[in-house]
């Protein structure tokens, strides 16, 4: 395993930010890290990093105790915090080469340095300040450093924040491609994003794990508690009548006479619609089943839908 994590819980003072948490991450994964605001994902990174301890339970990182070996578990971790602290004044090739003699890279430095700066796409920028570079040549330069020295274990937290939306496309695809050979823990707040890189989803509230499976798999579970269906009618339908359908939970208007529905339970409810229909003399144009995005999942398992 890359990351395994087994009882880990974090005290502020009295407030618990994580509580008993336990979870493993193959080699070779890329795996989404979510959680609402404040949910403990930023605590539980910086506890894989060494930067933070536990205030109980253990966790390994390719296969190294926390307590007992953080050094050379940082060797082997590339790390991106949220913030992405970097020197403003230096320029961009001046600060991975600072980067690279932390990481005691000797010789290897020049050939790394060169690498990284072809891989990030930092070539025209490698010789700018990186105060005048825009925020997403800043988040490659941070990717860069988290690089430089090769590690096995990707820790990123929130890597397009703040980005438009070209940007987030660009650090999304060279994600993608820097995950074909690492393990990639993924904070972020995007779904599409976690939809497009990752293979496996953790989800964590108020300290603790709610869900870790794959997209698919939440998709399934969740649907068996509840599914959404489209409907287009020819002629108006009152909303009000809508709701009065057994087992709905939420009707939402999508457009022109278009509704979505959604039921809390895996009831069938396509022929109550057509009685519906021909009870407003009205014809059924379109019905079916919508497919439940990761973010209305996330809603679900996180008790934040909207009424």
């Amino acid at each position: 395993m890359s990351i395994s994590v087994k009882g880990v819980s974090k005290l502020y003072e009295t407030q618990k930010a994580l509580n008993n948490v336990s979870f493993e991450i193959k080699s070779g994964e890329i795996v989404g890290f979510l959680g609402p605001n404040g949910a403990g994902k930023t605590t539980m990174m910086k506890i894989l990093t060494c930067f933070i301890p536990p205030s109980e339970g253990e966790a390994w990182v390719c296969g190294f105790n926390i307590f007992e070996y953080p050094i050379k578990i940082r060797k082997r971790i590339g790390y991106l915090p949220e913030n992405n602290p970097l020197y403003l004044d230096m320029y961009v090739k001046e600060y991975l080469s600072f980067i690279a003699g932390i990481h005691n890279l000797g010789k290897q430095s020049k050939d790394s340095i060169k690498n990284i700066i072809h891989k990030t796409g930092l070539e025209k920028e490698q010789h700018k300040k990186i105060g005048a570079l825009s925020k997403g040549y800043r988040q490659r330069v941070g990717l860069s450093q988290a690089l430089i020295h090769n590690p096995d274990v990707l820790i990123l937290d929130e890597p397009t924040s703040g980005l438009d939306p070209n940007q987030v496309l660009e650090i999304r695809e060279l994600i993608k491609e820097i995950g074909q050979n690492k393990t990639i823990m993924l904070s972020t707040h995007i779904m599409r994003e976690v939809e497009a890189i990752c293979d496996r989803v953790i989800i964590i509230d108020n300290g603790q794990i709610v869900a870790d499976k794959s997209i698919n798999e939440l998709q399934h579970i969740i649907k068996q508690k509840q599914y959404a269906v489209s409907v287009e009618f020819d002629k108006a339908i009152p909303e009000g009548q809508l709701r009065q359908i057994s087992a709905v939970k939420h009707v939402e208007s999508t457009g022109h006479n278009k509704w979505k529905i959604e039921v809390g339970s895996d009831a069938d409810i396509r022929s109550e619609i057509f009685n519906l229909a021909v009870k407003n003399n009205a014809v059924v144009l379109s019905l079916s089943k919508a497919e439940l995005s990761l973010e209305e999942v996330f809603q679900f398992l996180t008790k934040n839908k909207p009424s």
